[in-house]
C-alpha cells in the first residue's frame, strides 16, 4: 500500500498485509523449525512494506527516505534484542512495497529502493518480511469503506443504502468477492517468493508472521476515528483474518513457521484507548501513519517474532 506519510489511507496496510517472515540459521537440508537450538543472530535482513518500515515513527532513518523506515520498527527492536551488530543488520523494507518489489526495484516519492531480495545471501541467518496487504489493495478497500461509512452515518442507512454493509456489497457484487480473489492471487505470489528466499538464503529458517488486529474482534467501527457501517466493519475484520489464514497456509506449505501477531494485538486495535492501542486511527494520537502500527505496535510485533525465535 502507498506510503501513509504522504498518501493517507491509500497506504493503509502498506503497510502495509502484514506478513512478516523470519529466516534464521537453518542447517542445510533441514526445513523444519524444531526450535531446539537458538539460531545465530545474524546477518539479519529486514524485508517488507510499511507495517515493517514504520512510517512517521521517530526516528526516521535509512535510504531512500521515501521508504519511511523507523529505527524503532520491529526489525530494529528484534536486532537490538538479539544483539545483532550494525554491520550485520540491513533494513530494506519500504512503504508501499508489494510482493513484486521483492525482486524488482521500487520507485518512491523520494528515491528508488533496490529489489529487496538482492540483500539476501548464503550468509543470511535472519530475515523478516512484512508483505501482501498492498497486493490485495487493502488500503484502497479501507478508504472506500470509510467513505461509505461516513455517508452511512451522516445520511442514515434507510435513506441511501439498502443494508448495513454497502462497501461489502460493492466488493461482492455479482456473487464474487473481489478481495478474496486478490488474497488467493497474493498467495500464489507469496509461494514463489518464499521459494526464492530459500534459494538465496539456504541456511535460514523461515517464520511467517501475520498481521495485527486493525479493528475489534467483534467487528465494530470506531465512530468518528474510523467511521464504518456495521456490516462493513465485520467485512474488513473478516478480510484481515482471511489474509492471515492465507499467510499461515503458505508458510506451512513452504516448511516455515507461522507467527501469530493477531492474538496478542486483540484489544490494542485502532478503536482502543490511546495509551493501549497498537494501531492508530485516521487521526493518529501518537507519531505514526494513519491505520498503521505506532511504536507500541511495532514493539508488540517484535515480541511475537522473538517468542517464535525462542528468545
Amino acid at each position: 500500500m502507498g506510503p501513509f506519510a504522504r498518501a493517507g489511507l491509500a497506504g493503509i496496510v502498506s503497510c502495509g498485509v502484514l506478513l512478516t517472515v523470519v529466516l534464521i540459521g537453518r542447517p542445510d537440508g533441514d526445513h523444519g523449525n524444531s526450535g531446539a537450538e537458538r539460531p545465530q543472530p545474524g546477518p539479519y535482513v529486514a524485508l517488507g512494506d510499511s507495517y515493517t518500515s514504520g512510517p512517521k515513527i521517530p526516528r526516521q532513518a535509512g535510504t531512500p527516505a521515501g521508504c519511511d523506515r523507523s529505527d524503532h520498527n520491529y526489525p530494529a527492536v528484534v536486532a537490538r534484542q538479539l544483539g545483532v551488530t550494525a554491520a550485520d543488520f540491513r533494513d530494506v523494507s519500504c512503504s508501499g512495497a508489494t510482493i513484486t518489489d521483492l525482486t524488482a526495484s521500487q520507485k518512491t516519492s523520494n528515491g528508488t529502493n533496490p529489489a529487496q531480495l538482492s540483500s539476501l545471501s548464503t550468509r543470511t541467518r535472519l530475515v523478516t518480511l512484512g508483505i501482501g496487504g498492498n497486493d490485495i489493495g487493502f488500503g484502497s478497500t479501507v478508504t472506500t469503506c470509510v467513505t461509505m461509512g461516513a455517508m452511512y452515518r451522516a445520511i442514515g442507512s434507510d435513506r441511501l443504502f439498502s443494508d448495513d454493509a454497502p462497501c461489502k456489497k460493492q466488493y461482492s457484487d455479482g456473487g464474487t468477492d473481489e478481495v478474496a480473489q486478490k488474497i488467493q492471487t497474493a498467495g500464489r505470489k507469496l509461494s514463489a517468493a518464499l521459494a526464492e528466499i530459500e534459494r538465496r538464503a539456504p541456511k535460514a529458517r523461515v517464520y511467517v508472521v501475520g498481521y495485527p488486529a486493525i479493528l475489534p474482534a467483534e467487528g465494530k467501527g470506531c465512530g468518528r476515528e474510523l467511521p464504518l457501517a456495521p456490516g462493513d466493519a465485520t467485512y474488513l475484520h473478516d478480510k484481515g483474518k482471511q489474509l492471515n489464514t492465507m499467510l499461515r497456509g503458505q508458510s506451512e506449505a513452504a516448511g516455515a513457521t507461522y507467527v501469530d501477531t493477531y492474538s496478542p494485538s486483540v484489544g490494542h486495535d485502532a478503536c482502543s484507548a490511546e495509551k493501549t492501542r497498537w494501531i492508530e486511527p485516521l487521526q493518529p494520537s501518537s507519531p505514526a501513519a494513519a491505520v498503521h502500527p505506532n511504536a507500541h505496535g511495532e514493539k508488540g510485533m517484535a515480541d511475537a517474532v522473538l517468542r517464535a525465535i525462542g528468545v
